[in-house]
């Protein structure tokens, strides 16, 4: 039904195929109809890795609904975009960031775009670290009409061009700490802490830890580990 021989698929099944092409299991994977958490365990038992992509274009713009149920009960700004940046849901202290008093449609745009007049130093402090992350994603979905619409944006954009041409290697926020201006708190920073919910690839929740004041310099983000006696000092 594929194209490939019965030798292949014997050798697949018997897990005799050592390191099979992605295209391959992409193929045998669409033909079971597998979703993408069965996508990524075919992927890690038969490669030993994640897969390069989703196997679907159209998964990561779904979540369960009780994401926004778990948003809201969040102290911090907190929010969850699809694979395209696209918000899904936030809570209203997320809301309260902006000058508008509403959360942008696009967090990607908003950062490279659109939001420049609250990013403090947006020139070195974000567009450098959000950047890489808009070619990484493209990279997985070339095919993605938002995204490439805001990298046709970028290009076309004076500011925003030489930096994005420029490229980098910074593909998540996790832990980063970024200057921002606070529509109500006025000037502070904010510390991300990034979490991807399984069932769709590509989206991503982001709580943001908001301090008033001016940016912490000169020291590395606090990083916790597991103790033996299962406490974290």
């Amino acid at each position: 039904m594929l194209g490939y021989s019965e030798r292949t698929y014997q050798r697949l099944e018997s897990g005799n195929y050592h390191h099979p092409p992605v295209d391959l299991l992409r193929d045998v994977a669409r033909l079971y109809g597998m979703n993408e958490q069965e996508w990524i365990s075919l992927c890690r038992y038969a490669r030993g890795e994640d897969p390069p992509g989703p196997l679907y274009d159209t998964s990561g713009h779904a979540l369960p609904a009780a994401w926004a149920d778990a948003v809201a009960g969040i102290t911090h700004p907190a929010y969850v975009t699809d694979a395209s940046w696209n918000l899904v849901t936030c809570n209203d202290r997320f809301h309260a960031l902006f000058d508008s008093g509403r959360a942008p449609v696009n967090t990607m745009r908003w950062m490279l775009l659109d939001g420049r007049d609250q990013l403090i130093d947006w020139a070195t402090a974000w567009a450098p670290l959000v950047m890489p992350q808009l070619q990484a994603a493209l990279a997985q979905r070339p095919d993605d009409k938002v995204l490439r619409q805001i990298e046709a944006d970028i290009l076309a954009d004076p500011l925003a061009q030489p930096l994005y041409e420029k490229g980098g290697a910074s593909i998540h926020p996790d832990g980063d700490e970024r200057p921002i201006r606070h529509a109500a708190e006025g000037q502070g920073w904010v510390t991300m802490c990034v979490a991807q919910p399984l069932a769709a690839p590509g989206s991503r929740c982001m709580i943001l830890v908001f301090r008033p004041g001016p940016r912490r310099t000169g020291s590395r983000p606090r990083m916790l580990k597991a103790q033996e006696n299962g406490m974290n000092a």
